[in-house]
């Protein structure tokens, strides 16, 4: 049985048709166009939508070209409680503008506030308090904080306000609300890593994944996007791909992750499946390190990615990986054109 949707919100079974949607709205019913800090944007207020399966949290467009081996090591730098630029800026160079220091991230970095200190963090509390009253409105992790705003000239203001987690009918549902979001950079993004955390949590309380709720108070898109969005609704087919589950994962499955994502990331040596440590972990874990390993090959190697490490993963992430690194991944590897589905119809 689906389970009910908040009152007034669209519901969708893939954030894939979420995220056309949005799109979709912005580009044709905006309700205004403004500017701030030197964009011009169009804009929509109060915007959300629920997700009914939040494992499908990524939107299959080629033209968006989503970066599956960011939103991965995003996911992973929240649930470590890092704030550092060397591993995040190393997937998205372009988060060092943000940085006052050249060091560290403030804002944009939740997984302190999230997940630190190990044992007394927001996550802990409200995971114990969900294990004491499962009916409990009260787990809810604040992230933004009202000092931000104390500096104008502060880069990395927190996008993000909150998370929720509710327990109905033995399933985990998550509300996220966000200040602002936009539509183009960093929806796809915060939606992935948020049901990440979701399915995450959900597994350590022993219950199935319920919806996602996510709402924004201004979904906007900068005008110069405005075509890239345009291109996106043109697309008429999307491939028919099962996302992972997650399996049950600890402290010590995340420490074996980490650190086998910084030898990747800093090319101390290739992924070796057949370590012992690499060999336990679970097949979803496994298929994370295949990814940054593809990417260690595409940063620190020339030429197109062996055909060894692409073997290893599942045809979800070979797709994403060509659209999103063109000419790097073999023809052999990438998924038949004939297993595209049509998109469902995209309404205001």
């Amino acid at each position: 049985m689906t389970p009910p949707a908040p009152v007034g919100l669209p519901t969708f079974a893939t954030f894939h048709d979420a995220y056309r949607a949005v799109l979709h709205r912005i580009l044709t019913q905006p309700n205004y166009t403004a500017s701030a800090r030197g964009k011009t944007f169009s804009e929509i207020l109060g915007a959300g939508f629920t997700l009914t399966d939040p494992r499908h949290r990524i939107p299959y467009l080629v033209a968006r070209r989503p970066n599956i081996v960011f939103n991965y090591a995003e996911a992973l730098w929240y649930l470590a409680g890092r704030d550092d630029l060397d591993m995040i800026a190393y997937y998205a160079p372009r988060l060092r503008a943000l940085s006052a220091d050249g060091q560290h991230l403030t804002g944009t970095a939740y997984g302190p506030r999230l997940f630190t200190p190990p044992g007394a963090s927001q996550w802990d509390h409200v995971v114990d308090l969900l294990r004491r009253d499962a009916g409990s409105k009260r787990a809810a992790m604040v992230i933004m904080r009202p000092t931000e705003l104390a500096d104008p000239g502060n880069p990395d203001v927190a996008c993000t306000l909150a998370l929720q987690f509710l327990l109905r009918d033995g399933a985990l549902h998550t509300v996220a609300f966000m200040r602002g979001n936009d539509a183009w950079i960093g929806l796809a993004c915060d939606v992935f890593s948020f049901t990440v955390i979701a399915e995450y949590t959900a597994q350590h309380l022993g219950v199935p994944l319920g919806t996602y709720t996510h709402l924004v108070s201004s979904m906007h898109l900068a005008v110069a996007d405005l075509p890239r969005a345009e291109a996106t609704l043109a697309e008429t087919a999307a491939p028919a791909l099962d996302p992972p589950t997650m399996p049950p994962t600890g402290p010590d499955t995340l420490a074996t992750v980490l650190e086998w994502e910084q030898r990747l990331r800093t090319n101390d040596s290739p992924l070796n499946p057949k370590a012992a440590d690499v060999a336990m972990l679970d097949p979803y874990w496994q298929h994370v390190l295949a990814l940054f390993e593809v990417h260690r090959q595409i940063v620190h190697q020339d030429g197109t990615v062996s055909g060894g490490v692409l073997d290893t993963l599942p045809a979800l992430y070979r797709w994403l990986l060509a659209q999103r690194w063109p000419g790097r991944i073999p023809p052999l590897y990438i998924p038949a054109v004939p297993n595209a589905a049509p998109v469902q119809a995209v309404t205001p």
